[in-house]
């Protein structure tokens, strides 16, 4: 479908594709084998200036643009969801500064993450706070001009790679979630140290480990915003950075599919191409029909944060729910077509649905965007 991309727009995807073509997918499978960060993709992203498509001007970026994110994402992930993730999960980590951070804070940090010379990542979850934001844990007591910080946070996206991290902690838990606070903490201050990498499933082309919070001091100028502020800064940045979610989620099935019509064109069975067999048409059709239905709400969604509406939690929460779905069934029905050649990793669709499932569970999984959405309903239908 024609999207009515601009110009500009249209460059952006033209020159994610191809450095996904030509860097990435060569790639690809030696990343999720060795689980090495990938600093050489990083660097040519950095190159092709893609980190400043969600950094303003004046500090370095293009714009602050979620649809070009989007499509940036989306084509990266068509050649690895994991290496794509590294990007995405930057942009995750810098929107709080950008959304909510001080005039100091953006001139500070951010020309360093729109120049990708550094990378940013976000850390809300732990061990015993996921979807329940309030049972966050980790502490941040001010002490003078410090704030001291102490806890764990697990399963951080570009956790120990990152040099710019956004942390929430409480600093008055007998508040509840409008007792946390959003704080910027750099790669080296003491007290900060990582835990393990975790062994992943999929998208293991990025890293994913503990942050460990002990005693670390940073000075009270690392405040986002003001204390209390936490979950906001929170719901706000998901808000604009779930589309990127959907993204990642919609470039993995269109890789699929694009993989599976290949591979349904030149396998034989009984004298003919299994393309021709009413069956596999049909699973091509709904997959194509259900990735364009997914790209249209994307899109959409981006086109809202872009245009500056300001409740787009629902419409967020759909893109995120309805791409991953349809990540997650187009990946094992692409895989179905390859029959058994598909269940071995000598073939590539096998990774895809590994990096299918984690859309449907990080940055809230698809069981929270369903009370979210429907709650926004109800709500919306009482007034």
């Amino acid at each position: 479908m024609d999207y009515l991309l601009t110009e500009e727009q249209k460059m952006i995807k033209d020159l994610a594709h191809k450095i996904a073509e030509e860097k990435i997918r060569p790639v690809a499978a030696k990343y999720d084998i060795s689980e090495e960060y990938p600093w050489e993709i990083i660097k040519v992203l950095a190159g092709a200036d893609m980190f400043g498509l969600f950094i303003p001007e004046e500090y370095g970026g293009m714009s602050v643009n979620v649809l070009n994110l989007c499509l940036a994402t989306e084509e990266l992930a068509r050649a690895c969801g994991g290496i794509a993730v590294c990007y995405a999960a930057s942009a995750l980590g810098t929107f709080p500064i950008v959304l909510f951070g001080s005039d100091e804070q953006k001139k500070k940090y951010l020309p360093d993450l729109a120049k990708g010379k550094k990378v940013a990542a976000f850390a809300v979850t732990e061990p015993e706070a996921g979807s329940d934001a309030s049972a966050i844990k980790t502490t941040a007591k001010k002490e003078g001009n410090y704030y001291v910080l102490n806890g764990l946070k697990h399963f951080i996206t570009n956790g120990g790679d990152a040099e710019t991290y956004v942390i929430i902690a409480m600093t008055d838990k007998s508040k509840g979630a409008r007792g946390a606070s959003a704080f910027i903490v750099e790669k080296g201050t003491p007290g900060f140290t990582f835990g393990k990498k975790e062994d992943k499933f999929g998208i293991r082309a990025s890293s994913t480990r503990e942050l460990i919070f002990t005693d670390c001091k940073i000075p009270k100028e690392n405040l986002i915003a003001r204390e209390g502020m936490g979950f906001i800064v929170t719901m706000k940045t998901f808000d604009m950075s779930r589309p990127g979610v959907a993204a990642q989620a919609l470039g993995i099935a269109q890789g699929a599919l694009e993989l599976a019509v290949k591979y349904v064109r030149e396998r034989q069975q009984f004298g003919k191409a299994i393309s021709s067999f009413q069956g596999v048409q049909w699973m091509i059709a709904d997959m194509a029909t259900e990735i364009e239905a997914a790209r249209g709400l994307v899109y959409s969604t981006a086109r809202m944060v872009d245009a500056g509406i300001k409740d787009v939690g629902k419409e967020s929460a759909m893109a995120k729910m309805f791409a991953s779905d349809v990540a997650m069934k187009v990946t094992v029905d692409a895989l179905q077509l390859f029959g058994g050649y598909g269940y071995m990793k000598d073939y590539p669709i096998e990774k895809y649905v590994r990096d299918a499932k984690i859309t449907q569970i990080y940055e809230g999984t698809n069981q929270i965007q369903r009370n979210i959405i429907a709650l926004e309903i109800i709500k919306g239908m009482a007034k």
